[in-house]
């Protein structure tokens, strides 16, 4: 998880450090994208592949992996945080095309994390080679998601694992619910943030297996505290890395898929009206051709001319889940129409190291890790199109790709 500085590192520099590859990517965006895109099928598969790769080509050949690829320094060290929540994408995938080896690296990764557990049950900060080894909250939480499934699909091996970072998530978390230490060194503004719903859904996670345990009940108080930090209109404060006022729709998409994951586990209408009032103000800003800005501001206006990607498949996902609780078909065309535009900014042939990717930006000088594609932008994407690619199949109602959103 990480946020881009304001403005653009291109326009800072003025690009004279950049290599020819960087710069023909740069070229390709800025001349538009295709009116089509290669189709979910094909988007997964390119998908999974990429993140595949992305685990062979981390720096640190150790079974995590590699954080992104950048067009200016290559393929990075391994990420524990993003490892964590990319091995229950990957055993998703497995079962999907029945291919079993897809399993077995999730379970390298598995291995891998275990073996960097500090004796508190959490996990560190940043990727492998980090100055600073803190432990964090929302890192341990992403793990903790990993974990679960681990326990899920390989038996007992992974179960002490996950209850020692879940006991260490509850017993550092306050009265009221937030987790206002132990947050990362990134972090702008010290303090709780409402993003840690996507660290409760860990606990919702560890629950559904350790059902006697208090991880159910110490995830809800969570959500709940996440509400006394939202705004009538949906927004949320304390929902930023570095922007406080114009937090990411990447952060965003965390609090919100916190929020929907919290009535997954226990319904509560106060819980979904909330969700409902946050994944609106996104869908406000969604253009019609699925392009999301990537900040927004308390009032739901456009910061930024450049879209998170990780954002808009994350939030595309969001509007999925909520159709699924309301039955509104306003949030299924939201979902598909921004789905649609990311296919649309893939290669799906070409350059092995960007094929499948997500870029962090679109066009890829935004702020949002410029020049680079995240391994997290890549595992929401492959997430959220076998969700749609799911509903698809199970509905016989056609679907206009590019429907236009309310607001």
């Amino acid at each position: 998880m990480t946020e881009g500085a304001a403005g653009s590192t291109s326009r800072a520099r003025g690009r004279t450090d950049l290599p020819q590859r960087a710069l023909d990517e740069l070229a390709r965006d800025r001349r538009g994208l295709p009116e089509t895109d290669p189709g979910l099928d094909a988007a997964i598969d390119a998908n999974a592949a990429w993140l595949c790769r992305a685990q062979d080509m981390s720096s640190t050949a150790d079974g995590g992996v590699a954080k992104n690829f950048s067009l200016k320094h290559g393929w990075a060290s391994s990420y524990p945080e993003t490892t964590g929540y990319i091995i229950p994408t990957l055993i998703a995938y497995g079962d999907l095309t029945g291919d079993t080896s897809y399993a077995q690296r999730a379970k390298r990764m598995l291995d891998w994390l275990v073996s960097i557990q500090f004796e508190s049950g959490a996990f560190q900060a940043g990727q492998i080679g980090a100055k600073q080894r803190k432990p964090v909250t929302f890192n341990t939480g992403q793990i903790l998601l990993g974990l679960a499934a681990g326990v899920k699909r390989f038996g007992e091996a992974y179960r002490a694992p996950m209850r020692k970072a879940a006991d260490w998530l509850v017993s550092t978390q306050a009265a009221d619910g937030s987790w206002p230490h132990n947050q990362s060194p990134m972090v702008a503004q010290a303090g709780a943030k409402a993003y840690d719903t996507h660290v409760a859904w860990g606990l919702f996670e560890a629950a559904r297996i350790e059902p006697n345990a208090a991880y159910g009940e110490a995830g809800l108080r969570n959500v709940r505290w996440a509400l006394t930090v939202q705004t009538p209109n949906g927004w949320f404060d304390s929902c930023s890395i570095k922007n406080p006022a114009t937090p990411a729709t990447h952060t965003l998409g965390y609090a919100l898929r916190g929020l929907l994951e919290g009535h997954a586990y226990k319904a509560d209408d106060v819980i979904l009206a909330a969700s409902r009032a946050c994944a609106d103000g996104l869908l406000g800003q969604l253009s019609p051709d699925g392009f999301l800005p990537g900040r927004l501001d308390r009032n739901w206006r456009p910061a930024a001319r450049w879209s998170c990607l990780t954002g808009t498949v994350q939030n595309a996902t969001n509007w999925m889940l909520l159709w699924r609780f309301t039955g509104e078909s306003v949030y299924l065309e939201a979902a598909f129409s921004a789905n649609r535009f990311v296919r649309r900014t893939m290669l799906i042939d070409g350059d092995p190291d960007v094929l499948g990717a997500v870029k962090g930006s679109f066009p890829i000088d935004g702020a949002y890790d410029p020049w680079e594609y995240p391994n997290w932008a890549a595992k929401f994407a492959l997430d959220s199109f076998m969700l749609e690619r799911q509903i698809r199949k199970a509905s016989s109602t056609p679907f206009t790709p590019n429907a236009r959103p309310r607001g």
